[in-house]
């Protein structure tokens, strides 16, 4: 099984990236194969809404050439899509979100282009967040389903934890183990 992971946390080394750890490596160890991105360190710029790769048929086509046509490449070829975010202000990062307004370029629906290259594949989000997940997390989530339904992708459900005392609260026992039953519930779901 082959799995995209955008991490679209600013901070290297945060929340985010310490509930990703046993996510993570339950995932290897379950055999997936993983490209994994932080999205900080590298360079997507904003979507120009030009409709440029709306006209290029048999690839992903966006005119702007930055790191998105390397993460293109890998949704592509990836079965699931892991969404990381902290949640901020009931949505997720700038990093990621510029990711996700990319994705226009992966399904042409606008102009003289036909195809889907998302077609069938499934999306999930592994989250931090203040507040309780369904006031912090639902209008993300609810975006997200809704990113499926146009470009015809499987959602398969997110898994968060709450920050109530910062690095610790992703380090508890149930933290770690919820990531890894999350990332086996993912790999059972390709079966």
């Amino acid at each position: 099984m082959q799995i995209c992971i955008l991490n679209g946390s600013p901070r290297v080394h945060g929340n985010t990236a310490e509930l990703a750890k046993p996510f993570l490596e339950e995932l290897t160890s379950g055999g997936a194969t993983l490209s994994n991105y932080t999205l900080v360190n590298m360079n997507v710029a904003s979507c120009k809404g030009c409709y440029h790769c709306q006209d290029v048929a048999n690839e992903y086509g966006c005119y702007q050439q930055d790191d998105m046509h390397a993460i293109a490449k890998s949704i592509i070829e990836s079965d699931l899509i892991v969404l990381v975010t902290p949640i901020y202000t009931w949505f997720c990062t700038t990093e990621l979100k510029a990711v996700l307004d990319r994705f226009y370029g992966l399904a042409k629906y606008y102009r003289s282009a036909e195809g889907n290259f998302v077609e069938g594949k499934r999306i999930a989000i592994l989250a931090t967040h203040g507040y309780d997940a369904a006031y912090a997390a639902d209008p993300f989530v609810i975006g997200i389903q809704r990113m499926c339904e146009h470009y015809h992708m499987r959602y398969d459900g997110m898994y968060s934890v709450r920050d109530v005392d910062n690095l610790a609260s992703f380090q508890t026992k149930p933290a770690i183990n919820g990531a890894k039953e999350f990332a086996r519930y993912l790999l059972s779901k390709n079966a």
